[in-house]
């Protein structure tokens, strides 16, 4: 194909994937709220929304490595159209239970399950394909874009939800997110998953020699190599372990301890949403980052500043909307400083990794990121029970500052970007021949 007709179904590939993106996550959200509010309404227990979203953390953790080495071992165009069939499949089967049944605990957990596997077989598929879909000079864009796309999502899914839910039952969400997924299926359908990428039949052939288990460690191998995307996943370990101190404390805090009325605190969570988004749309129109790794460091070190910050109300005494002012600045800036550590590392990513590895290294990234927030979850959880809010969350920011100063040292983010080293050099030579 010439080079201006790739280019051009590059573009096009780079709308119909966030329209897509866009049109699924808000059908999956808007259903989730449905859900949420249904469990809770129903039976008034803590314990049964938790398990809701056990069934959507657990089976995404426990199948994650197969779903990376699946991915890398047979066409992902098919991994995501198969995974999004499954989804709208589920949905209808929920569906038809619902209308003959009743729509029950059971169901919905089971549902949950599935829901989770298919998104993160199609999740998977979709990133480790970005490079065969777009361009290279518009990758930074097509993540962007994507991210948009969440942000869209976040921001309409709870306020569409909120409108309908109580006016109409819950077959009518059921339907919505059917739809959603049926015209995701089909603008899928449409994209050509290997336009920049190599002919990956005879490598296919090839891998589906091997056993599951001698991929996934072929895969494992691959990463013990790559140093800086090692530094990468025990950051993000260690990160979503402290962030278990936001996850759990900011609703405590806002509504427990400093009796933000409900309409607010969604507003602050909107202010969240809008950030993100914004961010999102600066990056998908300006140049690609030079440093990935220490914009992303930067980034890392504003949020461990915004979450200790989360805990000045409880020290100094504020007016009432003076607070939620503040707290409204805040979670902008927390939205927006998550796009600028997310951002930069998936475009390097996207670069870095080889295709054939690509599924893997994704998913193994996945469920590292994603393995300690369950404990991270319940250890916080039982923190808030017995000590000061404003001192978990204050001790947890210095930690993570501290960690990422560490684990992202000087000398770590020489040997990702060796220019910056180089750089630095040219200055010193250059200082030196004006001493002289």
């Amino acid at each position: 194909m010439e080079e201006s007709l790739k280019l051009k179904r590059a573009t096009y590939h780079l709308y119909t994937f966030m329209i897509s993106k866009l049109i699924s996550t808000f059908g999956s959200q808007v259903y989730a709220f449905a859900v949420s509010f249904y469990i809770l309404q129903l039976t008034g227990s803590a314990t049964s929304f938790a398990t809701n979203l056990l069934c959507n953390i657990l089976p995404r953790m426990l199948a994650g490595p197969f779903a990376g080495t699946i991915t890398d071992r047979y066409s992902r165009k098919k991994i995501v159209i198969i995974s999004q069939v499954a989804t709208t499949l589920a949905i209808t089967g929920l569906l038809i239970y619902t209308l003959t049944s009743g729509l029950s605990l059971i169901a919905i957990y089971t549902t949950t399950s599935i829901l989770s596997l298919t998104s993160m077989f199609s999740g998977i598929a979709f990133t480790s394909s970005i490079t065969g879909l777009i361009d290279k000079a518009r990758i930074q864009k097509a993540t962007a874009m994507n991210q948009m796309a969440i942000s869209f999502a976040a921001i309409g899914s709870p306020a569409v939800g909120g409108l309908l839910y109580g006016t109409v039952p819950i077959p009518v969400f059921l339907i919505m997110f059917i739809v959603a997924s049926v015209i995701a299926v089909i603008l899928e359908s449409t994209m050509n998953f290997r336009l920049f990428s190599e002919d990956r039949s005879s490598l296919e052939e090839g891998e589906k020699k091997e056993s599951m288990m001698q991929s996934m460690k072929a895969g494992l191998r691959y990463l013990r190599l790559q140093n800086s995307i090692l530094a990468i996943i025990w950051i993000l370990l260690l990160i979503n372990f402290l962030f278990g101190a936001y996850e759990v404390g900011y609703s405590y805090i806002l509504i427990e301890n400093l009796k933000m009325e409900s309409q607010h605190f969604g507003f602050t969570q909107g202010a969240f949403s809008l950030g993100m988004l914004l961010m999102s749309f600066y990056f998908s129109g300006r140049k690609e980052v030079k440093f990935p790794l220490l914009v992303s460091k930067r980034g890392i070190l504003g949020m461990g500043a915004v979450m200790g910050a989360i805990s000045l109300p409880l020290l100094w005494s504020m007016s009432y909307w003076i607070m939620f002012s503040y707290y409204m600045v805040l979670m902008f800036s927390f939205g927006s400083l998550i796009i600028i550590v997310n951002t930069p590392l998936q475009v390097m990513l996207q670069k870095s990794v080889a295709d054939e590895f690509k599924g893997r290294v994704f998913s193994i990234i996945e469920t590292m990121a994603m393995a300690l927030i369950p404990l991270g979850m319940v250890i916080y959880g039982v923190l808030y029970d017995v000590l000061p809010g404003e001192w978990i969350l204050l001790l947890s920011a210095g930690m993570l500052i501290v960690i990422t100063l560490i684990m992202a040292r000087p000398s770590v983010i020489e040997k990702v970007h060796p220019e910056i080293g180089e750089k630095q050099s040219g200055r010193v030579v250059e200082a030196g021949s004006v001493a002289r």
